[in-house]
């Protein structure tokens, strides 16, 4: 693997302990996944953010670096709102654990917006090289987007944010993004809802696996492009989709898919998924909400009052942009929370049954939270929400 004369003095400890650390992990990632060279990065995204998923141990790990990010870097949903904590009923044993995670990133120089959404609040572009870590950004980036990321590990988009460099490898070549088989949806999908993409990305990344996808017979909008992408990348390890005609890679491409092996996804396997279960609190934001998935909420909830917990995740940023839409869904009772999600945080854990409107959170919340997840649509989760 070749590095040039800075990346040799930096890897010989010229500019500390940490950065050399680092740029080991980096090498060393690069040399098992036969990397020629480093490549720099624009910004990057770093997950293990929240006390519940890292420990005491990873907390001594962070605290024991002594560095500062070159590229802008940002931090991965927390396990609270750093705002609200009391209000959203966090442990104070676990805020102060989470706070001091927090600090840990803050003295690293990682941005502490905290959301799963970054391509919300900072520029990224088509061709640009990331180090991103959340799953469902990483598909979002690689494929609605254009930009070149693997999904890397929490040390290792922490190690690229403090060099700015990571190893040029995998979705970073061109000859590695092009589609490995063809999904085709035999559906009218023109009145499918975000969730209902949600589901198709929960059934079909179960046949995917972590292989690229070609999909034809759909034409989403960017919403509901995240859904689908966040959901495969939950029940697969898809980390790079196309959609024809829709997404940039496969307008540009034109890709031959000729001989590829075709899975057919039907309307009547998405819709099995629709199974009306009781629940103990509706939660939606997964991942965090854009702008228009607020004002949707907002109509929706309009004269209505939740008599169930009604929980809304996004970033602070969108929050902040937002407010007028956010004081009006909070009006009728339900909370708005920024720098969390129902995946991460401990809170959803005293709820046995949760409706989502997300394919990822429906494939997570079992395992993560211990509860039973119901999927449904918008307006289905505020329905129940609101009785």
């Amino acid at each position: 693997m070749y590095l040039d004369p800075a990346e040799e003095a930096m890897l010989a400890g010229e500019q500390g302990e940490t950065r050399q650390k680092m740029l080991e992990i980096l090498v060393a990632l690069g040399k098992v996944f036969g990397a020629e060279r480093l490549v720099p990065i624009r910004s990057a995204q770093v997950s293990g953010a929240s006390y519940k998923t890292i420990g005491e141990y990873g907390l001594s790990w962070l605290r024991s670096l002594d560095a500062r990010a070159v590229v802008p870097a940002v931090l991965n949903p927390i396990g609270m709102p750093r705002s609200r904590w009391q209000e959203m009923g966090v442990a104070p044993v676990f805020a102060e654990k989470q706070q001091q995670v927090v600090a840990a990133y803050e003295r690293l120089g990682v941005r502490l917006d905290c959301t799963c959404t970054p391509y919300y609040l900072y520029e990224t572009g088509y061709g640009d090289h990331l180090a991103w870590s959340e799953s469902s950004a990483v598909s979002y980036v690689n494929s609605v987007i254009g930009a070149r990321t693997n999904r890397e590990g929490g040390p290792g988009a922490l190690a690229a944010a403090l060099v700015g460099k990571t190893p040029c490898y995998g979705l970073h070549l061109p000859e590695n993004r092009t589609p490995k088989l063809v999904v085709d949806v035999a559906a009218d999908t023109r009145d499918w809802s975000i969730a209902h993409y949600g589901a198709l990305g929960y059934y079909a990344g179960k046949l995917v696996g972590n292989r690229i996808p070609y999909l034809r017979g759909i034409a989403p909008d960017n919403d509901r492009l995240k859904a689908l992408g966040a959901a495969m990348a939950a029940t697969g390890a898809v980390a790079l989709y196309h959609v024809e005609g829709v997404t940039p890679d496969a307008k540009r491409c034109a890709y031959d898919c000729t001989g590829l092996e075709t899975i057919t996804v039907e309307a009547g396997e998405v819709e099995r998924l629709f199974v009306d279960i009781p629940v103990e609190a509706v939660a939606v934001g997964c991942p965090h909400c854009s702008p228009s998935e607020l004002a949707t909420v907002a109509r929706l909830l309009t004269g209505k009052t939740v008599n169930k917990p009604l929980y809304v995740f996004a970033a602070q940023g969108v929050i902040d942009m937002n407010l007028p839409t956010v004081r009006a869904i909070e009006q009728s009772g339900a909370r708005v929370y920024a720098d969390t999600c129902m995946v991460v945080s401990p809170v959803m854990e005293k709820y046995s049954a949760i409706m989502v409107n997300s394919g990822k959170a429906l494939a997570y919340v079992p395992d993560m939270c211990g509860a039973v997840a119901r999927i449904g649509t918008i307006e289905e989760c505020v329905e129940v929400a609101s009785g």
